[in-house]
């Protein structure tokens, strides 16, 4: 074979090798990408309140908790009002941070019928130091461990916190979400109760 055709030939290889070698790192990128999207697919599924289990309205409002302080605290007793309820807890970054916004939501909303109500699944005495440096506009009651059983017959299924169902006057179900709360949300609930 001439000099030239094998210069030829072998920049041809080269190119083949170079083509095949791209066509790969793009496949594989492309299954990546696919990869990752359905991965945060699930993620994001997982991290919306799921169908709530039956009668879980009722098992809610049928529930007497105690206040970090030991008294009784009837849910029953908030019957007929609309109520945002916040499951949260000390250990919980994001609980904590939304906590300031829902007090005043509470303060501002305590005139338009909107009750907020903290459930804290956490201890008494690590509630009781939190609120003592930190008070809120909306009383707080103690759902321990139960509470995380609760809130997955409310829809939250992987137990995250802080988890906010908002309930109309009949007791109904308006709204819920997995996570920290917004402005925005607490606004665009307001509208809903």
């Amino acid at each position: 074979m001439p000099e030239g055709a094998k210069e030829s030939q072998a920049v041809d290889d080269h190119e083949q090798i170079r083509s095949r070698s791209s066509r790969r790192l793009w496949l594989t990128g492309g299954v990546a990408v696919a990869a990752a999207a359905a991965g945060a697919g699930v993620a994001w599924w997982r991290s919306q309140p799921q169908a709530m289990g039956p009668s879980a309205e009722q098992q809610l409002w049928s529930q007497v908790f105690e206040t970090a302080d030991g008294k009784p605290f009837a849910m029953a007793d908030w019957q007929g009002k609309s109520v945002l309820l916040n499951f949260w807890a000390t250990w919980c970054p994001p609980c904590v941070k939304e906590m300031p916004m829902l007090s005043a939501f509470a303060a501002q909303q305590a005139r338009h019928g909107i009750q907020v109500i903290g459930l804290a699944v956490d201890k008494n005495e690590a509630v009781l130091r939190f609120l003592q440096r930190q008070p809120v506009q909306y009383p707080v009651a103690m759902a321990m461990q139960g509470g995380l059983g609760l809130t997955r017959t409310l829809g939250n299924l992987q137990g995250g916190l802080p988890f906010t169902v908002l309930f109309d006057a009949k007791g109904q179900v308006r709204q819920r979400k997995i996570g920290e709360l917004s402005g925005e949300d607490l606004a665009n609930w307001s509208q809903k109760s």
